[in-house]
């Protein structure tokens, strides 16, 4: 089976490197710019809406392209390569994604339209730190109240897409204006930006038909999540062993490279095929949300999220031993490569929430008799 790109996606991965390649070339820059609110470059977003990257997963009647998964995978990819900190998982494949899957045509185009033009910033206000967010309907008006926390990068959010408890039972989804709620934002270890969202009777709008429960659709962004989480986490994961493998060519010690020490190659090496065999998981699972089976994407998410967590955590670890003490100054770009992968290992559930997911399913298989 060829898993190679065709020549259009060839084209797009070219010219999504080129254009974050070059913002973030420079180390520094991306230490200025996550040092200063909203924790990204602005001129970069504006660029990335030209290309038309923020419309990639939209339908074209919405303001979007029309693209497929493993064009958005492709994009999540180049953004990993240089631990990018623009919001694109958080605006685009998330909240962006479930105001596609559930709202009305009226709340697409006020969303949806602008998030493609890179005017509108939307973000899901999804985890909660104790009870959940509970939603209350008198007549035609519906308030929410309740925390969520964290809420990536809602700080700067154009309008919170929330999830919250329904009176009736199941969970629903709610458009809120930041205004109208208490958002406390906050930077986290990898730069980026993340907030406290305190609702308490806030106003807010039913996403799609009102009342109804949306717990089906929220499970599958949230699984597109994670698969397009782990295509972010393997373009940090080549870039981490690229930079590791130069710098064993290029550092001496007793007078030879590091990379003439056996032991430090084997090593790299076994960042190698961790790399490869999350590429390989990478693939499959961006090739099943393709399918639009949503039972299967669920198993995807899991599978890929558990290699995703394994993988990330032994090339981030291997790369910070390998590199020596220049690994933890903050001058270093592979510092931020690692606190990037783990960022995303804990963004939807991380590796032990995968595998206890899967244990979970091994009662489908039955008993089985032990040879005699």
């Amino acid at each position: 089976m060829d898993f190679s790109y065709d020549d259009e996606q060839v084209a797009l991965r070219d010219a999504v490197r080129g254009l974050v390649g070059k913002t973030y070339a420079d180390h520094d820059h991306r230490r200025s710019v996550t040092a200063e609110d909203p924790g990204h470059d602005e001129q970069l977003w504006a660029r990335m809406a030209e290309m038309g990257l923020l419309g990639l997963p939209f339908a074209e009647a919405d303001g979007g392209v029309g693209a497929g998964p493993v064009e958005i995978g492709i994009v999540c990819q180049e953004l990993g390569r240089v631990a990018a900190p623009e919001p694109y998982l958080a605006a685009v494949v998330l909240a962006g994604g479930l105001v596609a899957a559930c709202g009305t045509d009226q709340q697409r185009a006020d969303v949806i339209g602008p998030l493609a033009e890179g005017e509108g910033r939307p973000a899901l206000a999804h985890d909660e730190p104790a009870s959940p967010v509970t939603a209350s309907q008198d007549g035609d008006a519906w308030t929410l109240s309740g925390t969520k926390e964290p809420v990536l990068h809602g700080g700067s959010a154009s309008v919170l897409v929330v999830t919250a408890a329904l009176p009736e039972g199941g969970t629903g989804a709610f458009l809120v204006d930041p205004a109208d709620a208490t958002v406390t934002a906050y930077p986290v270890y990898d730069g980026s930006r993340a907030a406290r969202v305190d609702l308490d009777a806030t106003p807010a709008t039913p996403l799609g038909e009102a009342g109804r429960d949306l717990s089906s659709s929220i499970a599958t962004v949230l699984d597109l999540g994670r698969v397009m989480a782990a295509n972010q986490a393997l373009g940090a994961m080549r870039t981490a062993l690229s930079a590791t493998t130069d710098y064993l060519k290029s550092r001496k010690q007793f007078g030879v490279t590091l990379n003439t020490f056996q032991d430090l190659t084997f090593r790299a090496a076994d960042m190698y095929v961790s790399l490869e065999l999350t590429q390989s998981m990478v693939d499959w699972a961006t090739m099943v949300v393709a399918t639009g089976d949503a039972e299967a994407l669920a198993d995807a998410a899991t599978r890929v999220g558990l290699q995703a967590s394994r993988g990330g955590r032994h090339v981030g670890q291997e790369a910070i031993q390998l590199h020596g003490g220049i690994a933890m100054t903050a001058e270093y770009s592979v510092g931020s490569l690692v606190a990037q992968l783990t960022l995303l290992d804990h963004l939807l559930g991380d590796g032990g929430v995968h595998l206890r997911r899967l244990a979970d399913r091994i009662d489908d298989h039955g008993l089985v008799e032990p040879l005699g």
